[in-house]
């Protein structure tokens, strides 16, 4: 958590509302997010499967990505509230199959067009 009296808060502050894309990329580039957005995308929806899929993910940073994607309506919770325990499962909303679909796009501009060291 920044302090809100930081310089950095007030750059990030001005640059979010220069253009939201910048408050986008500022969410993204949040460790797991978008393994997590792609994960979901590819039918893992269910806790378990996505910790199975990203093997390495911490159960506190799974559930803090994905309270996070359900804040920014990319994800929907449904709670299946008929059985014990309840069953809960993820959807990508039309907004995050949007944003895979951006994302895709990007991974693949990434890979056929920019060189990175290392």
């Amino acid at each position: 958590m920044r302090k809100l009296s930081s310089t950095n808060y007030y750059n990030q502050t001005f640059l979010e509302e220069k253009c939201t894309l910048n408050e986008l990329i500022h969410l993204l580039s949040k460790r797991w997010l978008t393994e997590v957005l792609f994960s979901i995308e590819e039918g893992n929806n269910r806790f378990s499967s996505l910790k199975e899929d990203l093997k390495h993910i911490s159960d506190n940073i799974l559930a803090d990505r994905l309270k996070l994607l359900e804040q920014h309506k990319l994800i929907v919770r449904n709670n299946h509230l008929g059985e014990v325990p309840v069953k809960v499962e993820y959807a990508l909303t039309e907004t995050g199959a949007r944003l895979s679909e951006l994302l895709d796009g990007l991974c693949k501009f990434s890979e056929t067009e920019m060189e990175f060291p290392g």
